[in-house]
């Protein structure tokens, strides 16, 4: 055997050959660098605070239980804490945290959603978590949560946003009350203005396959192929600077129609994604405004990032 050759073999026996490898594939490169960066920021929140958080252990843990789910290594330390915790959802009001801060239905909303992810969950903390969901939800069918934000934000969501999580809850569930206030959120989705890109995405992860609602569908894509900028990004509006959250949620919604011509437009999002993560593995975090500062936005920013790019990945 020559002499490169014996090393080459050295360098794969070590696991030298590995990065070289992975560095070829942005895509799966992107995703397992914001996998790192959230193994180890998820767990932080409860070990330095003491309490859970809709960021850390709501979208973070999803984002991991997804990554997971799909093949990529997670570090069982990154979620022991957490799936402890949502299995317990007679315990989530009795949560410790800044009251002031903290609004239970939101609480309900991304701990229900995480625990629905994870394939540990038992079936008594999946039923008293889909009641928990149904008793938060408002006369007119919707859940109002940071109602002064139309457009939602990447951990608080908006009503839009807000209502569609908790629908598709309800949805898995085979209890008749649950199934009523499914419907009922429906109903309100299907009448939720959708003049801007986040409330057009969440029309579309609802109704986009829907031949019912083939009208508003169309008006929907529309605003969303107008409002895709050069860089592949989408903001709140159209001609509305990128946000990697926007985007995120639109590489969702895109990803569930079946229509051809949405291949490139799918493409060139993930593309804005991967070119905007920081060197840390994560991605800033988009605020309302724009350009503001924050570790909870930050934190679920990047987790639905890497949602996207998982849910996007090419086959």
């Amino acid at each position: 055997m020559k002499p490169l050759q014996s090393f080459a073999l050295f360098l794969i026996f070590i696991g030298c050959a590995a990065p070289e490898k992975e560095s070829r594939d942005p895509d799966k490169t992107a995703v397992v660098r914001a996998v790192r960066f959230l193994e180890k920021e998820v767990p932080a929140w409860h070990r330095d605070n003491h309490c859970f958080s809709c960021h850390n252990n709501g979208d973070g843990a999803r984002a991991l239980y997804d990554a997971k789910r799909n093949g990529i290594r997670v570090s069982d330390g990154a979620l022991n804490d957490t799936s402890s915790w949502l299995d317990r959802p007679d315990d989530w009001e009795h949560n410790k945290g800044n009251p002031g801060f903290s609004d239970q239905r939101l609480a309900n909303l991304q701990f229900a959603a995480t625990l629905f992810t994870s394939s540990k969950s038992q079936t008594f903390a999946l039923t008293s978590a889909t009641r928990k969901i149904a008793a938060d939800q408002a006369p007119d069918g919707a859940w109002h949560i940071d109602e002064e934000s139309r457009i939602g934000s990447p951990t608080t969501y908006g009503p839009n946003l807000a209502t569609f999580m908790a629908w598709r809850l309800l949805n898995k569930s085979n209890e008749p009350e649950a199934r009523q206030a499914a419907e009922k959120a429906k109903r309100w989705l299907a009448q939720a203005p959708a003049q801007n890109i986040p409330a057009a995405a969440v029309f579309l992860l609802t109704f986009g396959n829907e031949g019912s609602a083939a009208d508003k569908t169309k008006s929907c894509l529309e605003l969303i192929e107008n409002g895709q900028g050069r860089d592949g990004g989408w903001g709140p509006y159209v001609d509305a600077p990128p946000e990697v959250f926007d985007t995120a949620l639109v590489l969702l919604a895109l990803s569930d129609l079946k229509r051809a011509r949405l291949k490139e437009r799918i493409a060139r999002g993930r593309d804005f994604l991967i070119r905007s993560q920081e060197p840390n593995g994560s991605w800033p975090a988009t605020t309302r405004p724009s350009g503001g500062t924050s570790y909870a936005q930050k934190i679920s920013t990047t987790a639905w990032a890497t949602r996207a790019l998982l849910k996007t990945a090419p086959r």
